[in-house]
């Protein structure tokens, strides 16, 4: 009985224990020469939580004055971040206060990313292991 309530939420839970990991994980690689005014990363989600945005990227925390990029996080063995995740990221991403149609979207997927998808960036579980070797 227990294993098989694991079992059948192994995926949400193993997500909502990664996402921290993975924004402490960014604000290791953050700010760079491509965001260097990223100082924050979180997440958005209004009261209903829905939507809600994996990753946020601003200029500070915990109200941001400018949205540098929003993304999804997306944590799955094999499973890449693809067309139908993009298009709820692009379609979500409108209620977050300061982000626009041309708000950079951004990825972290353990899976890689379709082609073809127009993202500004995305990571990888080496992006983040790498986060942490730099310092």
């Amino acid at each position: 009985m227990a294993l098989e309530r694991i079992e059948r939420s192994w995926t949400t839970w193993r997500g909502r224990a990664v996402e921290p990991l993975i924004r402490e994980s960014l604000l290791r690689l953050l700010p760079n020469d491509e965001w260097p005014e990223t100082e924050a990363i979180g997440g958005w989600w209004n009261r209903q939580n829905n939507p809600e945005i994996d990753l946020i990227g601003a200029d500070r925390e915990p109200v941001a004055r400018q949205v540098h990029c929003v993304g999804s996080i997306k944590w799955l063995e094999n499973q890449p971040f693809g067309r139908h995740e993009y298009d709820a990221l692009v379609r979500d991403m409108l209620a977050v206060p300061g982000a626009d149609p041309d708000t950079p979207r951004v990825v972290v997927s353990r899976g890689g990313v379709e082609d073809g998808l127009p993202l500004t960036a995305h990571w990888g579980p080496e992006d983040l292991v790498r986060a942490w070797q730099l310092r």
